[in-house]
């Protein structure tokens, strides 16, 4: 008998490597996906602008990229600090000219890592945006402002696909689309159920348009039907638990990596879960030992960066002698 729906995912025809640079943008999702593939050591840049939701503000934040400048006249100043409504509020400055010079940095990062790319993986959060009354564009962040400033609008498939158009064709390479699973029940559970409806639509004809360098990852599904339970939630009862994204990313491992890759990426998780192992005597023999031998399968690995983990050990070695 079986109790669980399984999402099967076929293995992709280019599998990803360790050779391949990858960028990640949109949803809070998005970076989980990033932080997994840093973890492991891939070649990953992650949401250069910051965490953008709707497929509106990620299309802008790639157009801006491409284009590396900031729009000073969507600078606001709250609580002495200076912010934009295209970017996260993570990028800001006590000043115009600091805020400026952090965000067009951000930008030029982004540039340079999406033209770099081989992969692009998009995480569409909502369909749901907000657009500023006084100019009649969508924001990427409303920042606390007052809601008078804003109007709330679903945003139609015709927009959505036009957004991911723009995306499609900023990216170099392929492109890698996925939904959120995260519930965005702020909105109200039917808001979001519509929400998330509209953006996989809009996706499935994307995918269906460019299928020779676009593709679709499940992830909304895996949650949705092969996790679902609430145990899987984080204690908001929204947001996916550690659990639940470890799990997903695997499949994504599991599909989107080559032969080669799954078995350099398990080498590599030792070594770095390793690191994380806190020795009871850090002067025995037995702990030298073991800090020589990651140290040699370091050095017997190549094309990864480790060298935040041989810096670990070689330390732990002068201290053990």
């Amino acid at each position: 008998m079986k109790f669980r729906t399984e999402v099967d995912i076929k293995p992709w025809s280019e599998p990803i490597g360790y050779d391949s640079h990858i960028v990640c943008l949109g949803s809070c999702f998005a970076q989980n996906i990033a932080r997994c593939l840093e973890r492991s050591k891939f070649r990953v840049v992650e949401s250069p602008t910051g965490i953008l939701f709707n497929p509106s503000s990620i299309a802008r934040s790639m157009e801006m990229m491409a284009n590396g400048t900031v729009d000073r006249a969507s600078l606001i100043e709250t609580d002495g600090r200076y912010l934009s409504y295209d970017f996260h509020s993570s990028l800001s400055g006590s000043s115009p000219e600091e805020a400026t010079t952090m965000m067009q940095e951000a930008l030029r990062i982004g540039r340079k890592a999406i033209q770099e790319s081989d992969l692009v993986i998009v995480t569409l959060g909502t369909a749901w945006a907000y657009t500023l009354i006084e100019r009649g564009n969508v924001v990427a962040n409303c920042h606390k402002q007052p809601a008078a400033l804003f109007e709330r609008k679903l945003l139609t498939i015709n927009e959505i696909t036009d957004a991911l158009e723009h995306i499609v064709e900023h990216a170099p390479r392929r492109v890698l689309l996925t939904i959120s699973p995260v519930r965005h029940i702020g909105e109200g559970v039917e808001d979001n159920s519509l929400s998330k409806a509209l953006l996989r639509v809009a996706v499935n004809e994307i995918v269906s348009k460019h299928r020779d360098r676009v593709a679709y990852f499940p992830a909304y599904e895996i949650m949705m039907d092969d996790l679902r339970d609430y145990r899987f939630y984080d204690s908001d009862m929204v947001h996916p638990s550690e659990l639940a994204i470890g799990y997903i990313t695997d499949k994504f491992f599991d599909a989107a990596l080559s032969k080669e890759a799954k078995t350099l990426k398990q080498r590599v998780d030792k070594i770095v879960q390793a690191t994380e192992h806190r020795p009871f005597n850090p002067t025995s023999e037995a702990y030298r030992r073991f800090v020589e031998q990651q140290l040699a399968a370091i050095s017997a690995i190549e094309g990864v960066d480790l060298s935040k983990e041989k810096s670990y050990f070689e330390s732990a070695l002068q201290i053990n002698l």
